[in-house]
Protein backbone atom coordinates (compact mmCIF):
# COMPACT_ATOMS: atom_id res chain seq x y z
CA UNK A 1 0.00 0.00 0.00
CA UNK A 2 1.64 3.28 -1.20
CA UNK A 3 -0.22 6.54 0.37
CA UNK A 4 -0.30 9.89 -1.76
CA UNK A 5 3.22 11.07 -0.54
CA UNK A 6 4.54 7.60 -2.13
CA UNK A 7 5.20 5.93 1.76
CA UNK A 8 4.44 2.25 1.49
CA UNK A 9 3.39 -0.12 4.07
CA UNK A 10 0.74 -0.61 6.19
CA UNK A 11 0.89 -0.04 10.13
CA UNK A 12 -0.68 -1.18 13.08
CA UNK A 13 0.11 1.12 16.69
CA UNK A 14 -0.99 -1.07 19.76
CA UNK A 15 -1.27 0.76 22.63
CA UNK A 16 -1.81 -1.49 26.00
CA UNK A 17 -1.80 -0.88 29.25
CA UNK A 18 -4.78 -0.07 32.06
CA UNK A 19 -6.05 3.28 32.12
CA UNK A 20 -7.24 3.25 35.86
CA UNK A 21 -4.24 2.47 37.11
CA UNK A 22 -2.82 5.47 36.52
CA UNK A 23 0.63 5.42 34.76
CA UNK A 24 0.02 1.92 33.35
CA UNK A 25 -2.61 3.79 30.87
CA UNK A 26 0.62 5.43 28.92
CA UNK A 27 0.19 2.30 25.78
CA UNK A 28 -3.78 3.63 25.23
CA UNK A 29 -2.94 7.12 25.94
CA UNK A 30 -0.51 7.17 22.98
CA UNK A 31 -2.68 4.90 20.72
CA UNK A 32 -5.62 7.78 21.14
CA UNK A 33 -3.05 10.25 20.03
CA UNK A 34 -1.47 8.66 17.66
CA UNK A 35 -5.17 8.32 16.33
CA UNK A 36 -6.02 11.67 16.83
CA UNK A 37 -2.99 12.65 14.40
CA UNK A 38 -5.14 10.61 11.60
CA UNK A 39 -2.04 9.55 9.58
CA UNK A 40 -2.63 7.89 6.36
CA UNK A 41 -2.26 4.30 6.74
CA UNK A 42 -1.61 3.78 9.93
CA UNK A 43 -4.58 2.35 12.29
CA UNK A 44 -4.72 2.78 15.86
CA UNK A 45 -5.42 0.04 18.70
CA UNK A 46 -6.01 -0.11 22.55
CA UNK A 47 -6.64 -2.86 25.13
CA UNK A 48 -5.93 -3.51 28.53
CA UNK A 49 -3.71 -6.11 27.21
CA UNK A 50 -2.33 -8.61 24.47
CA UNK A 51 -4.74 -11.30 23.39
CA UNK A 52 -3.69 -14.30 21.46
CA UNK A 53 -6.80 -13.09 19.07
CA UNK A 54 -4.77 -10.11 18.21
CA UNK A 55 -2.47 -11.88 16.44
CA UNK A 56 -5.08 -11.85 13.32
CA UNK A 57 -4.84 -8.54 13.60
CA UNK A 58 -0.84 -8.42 13.58
CA UNK A 59 -0.49 -10.64 10.95
CA UNK A 60 -2.55 -8.47 8.41
CA UNK A 61 0.07 -5.13 8.70
CA UNK A 62 3.44 -4.01 7.10
CA UNK A 63 5.02 -2.84 10.76
CA UNK A 64 3.61 -2.96 14.40
CA UNK A 65 4.65 -0.79 16.94
CA UNK A 66 3.43 -1.76 20.56
CA UNK A 67 3.14 0.85 22.65
CA UNK A 68 3.22 0.46 26.86
CA UNK A 69 4.24 1.24 29.92
CA UNK A 70 7.53 0.81 31.56
CA UNK A 71 8.04 0.79 35.38
CA UNK A 72 11.86 0.90 35.80
CA UNK A 73 13.09 1.94 32.16
CA UNK A 74 15.02 4.93 30.60
CA UNK A 75 13.94 8.16 30.69
CA UNK A 76 11.13 9.07 28.85
CA UNK A 77 11.19 5.57 26.59
CA UNK A 78 13.00 3.54 25.21
CA UNK A 79 12.02 1.51 21.56
CA UNK A 80 13.28 -1.36 20.23
CA UNK A 81 13.06 -3.80 17.53
CA UNK A 82 11.05 -6.76 18.23
CA UNK A 83 11.72 -10.58 16.75
CA UNK A 84 8.97 -13.42 17.15
CA UNK A 85 9.36 -15.24 20.38
CA UNK A 86 8.29 -18.76 19.87
CA UNK A 87 8.24 -20.04 22.98
CA UNK A 88 4.51 -18.66 23.56
CA UNK A 89 4.21 -18.16 27.10
CA UNK A 90 1.33 -16.64 27.52
CA UNK A 91 -1.64 -16.53 30.40
CA UNK A 92 -5.22 -17.38 29.50
CA UNK A 93 -5.51 -13.20 29.82
CA UNK A 94 -2.57 -12.10 28.22
CA UNK A 95 0.40 -13.03 25.89
CA UNK A 96 3.81 -11.10 25.35
CA UNK A 97 4.09 -8.63 22.05
CA UNK A 98 6.76 -11.71 21.12
CA UNK A 99 4.74 -14.87 21.63
CA UNK A 100 1.82 -12.06 19.16
CA UNK A 101 4.18 -12.13 16.56
CA UNK A 102 4.77 -15.53 16.66
CA UNK A 103 1.70 -16.79 16.15
CA UNK A 104 1.09 -13.86 13.52
CA UNK A 105 3.71 -15.81 11.78
CA UNK A 106 2.65 -19.59 12.62
CA UNK A 107 -0.80 -19.11 12.12
CA UNK A 108 -1.74 -16.30 9.63
CA UNK A 109 1.57 -16.15 7.50
CA UNK A 110 2.35 -12.19 8.84
CA UNK A 111 5.54 -11.32 9.56
CA UNK A 112 5.68 -7.64 10.04
CA UNK A 113 8.45 -5.58 11.09
CA UNK A 114 8.15 -5.00 14.55
CA UNK A 115 9.04 -2.83 17.24
CA UNK A 116 8.62 -2.04 20.79
CA UNK A 117 7.99 1.96 22.32
CA UNK A 118 8.35 1.79 26.23
CA UNK A 119 7.16 4.90 28.06
CA UNK A 120 8.71 5.64 31.29
CA UNK A 121 5.63 6.07 33.93
CA UNK A 122 6.40 6.57 37.77
CA UNK A 123 2.87 6.15 39.46
CA UNK A 124 0.65 2.50 39.21
CA UNK A 125 -0.66 1.60 42.36
CA UNK A 126 -3.84 3.93 42.54
CA UNK A 127 -6.81 3.87 41.08
CA UNK A 128 -7.50 6.86 39.30
CA UNK A 129 -7.91 7.71 35.27
CA UNK A 130 -5.06 10.22 34.89
CA UNK A 131 -1.10 10.37 33.95
CA UNK A 132 1.11 11.65 36.51
CA UNK A 133 3.25 14.79 35.62
CA UNK A 134 6.11 12.64 34.38
CA UNK A 135 4.20 10.47 32.53
CA UNK A 136 2.37 13.04 30.36
CA UNK A 137 6.15 14.61 29.88
CA UNK A 138 7.43 11.18 28.66
CA UNK A 139 4.47 10.55 26.75
CA UNK A 140 4.51 13.67 24.77
CA UNK A 141 8.45 12.83 24.18
CA UNK A 142 7.00 9.54 22.76
CA UNK A 143 4.69 10.80 20.40
CA UNK A 144 6.96 13.67 19.37
CA UNK A 145 9.35 10.62 18.58
CA UNK A 146 7.04 8.42 17.25
CA UNK A 147 5.02 10.40 15.00
CA UNK A 148 7.42 11.05 12.05
CA UNK A 149 8.62 7.56 12.12
CA UNK A 150 4.96 6.56 11.60
CA UNK A 151 4.24 9.36 8.94
CA UNK A 152 7.48 7.98 6.94
CA UNK A 153 7.61 4.39 7.75
CA UNK A 154 11.14 4.14 8.85
CA UNK A 155 11.79 2.87 12.29
CA UNK A 156 14.79 0.67 11.48
CA UNK A 157 17.09 4.42 12.29
CA UNK A 158 15.55 5.03 15.26
CA UNK A 159 16.81 2.25 17.25
CA UNK A 160 19.74 2.67 16.79
CA UNK A 161 19.89 6.67 17.32
CA UNK A 162 17.67 5.73 20.79
CA UNK A 163 19.48 2.88 21.86
CA UNK A 164 18.85 -0.95 22.41
CA UNK A 165 17.56 -2.47 25.79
Amino acid sequence: MTDGDGVSGNVLLIGYGNPGRRDDGLGPALASAVEELGIPGVTTDADYQLNVEDAEAVARYDYVVFADADVSGPEPFSFRKLEPDPSLGFTTHSVKPGALLALASELFGGRPEAYVLAIRGYEFGEFEESLSAGARANLAAALTFIEPLLRRRSFRDAVDAVGKE
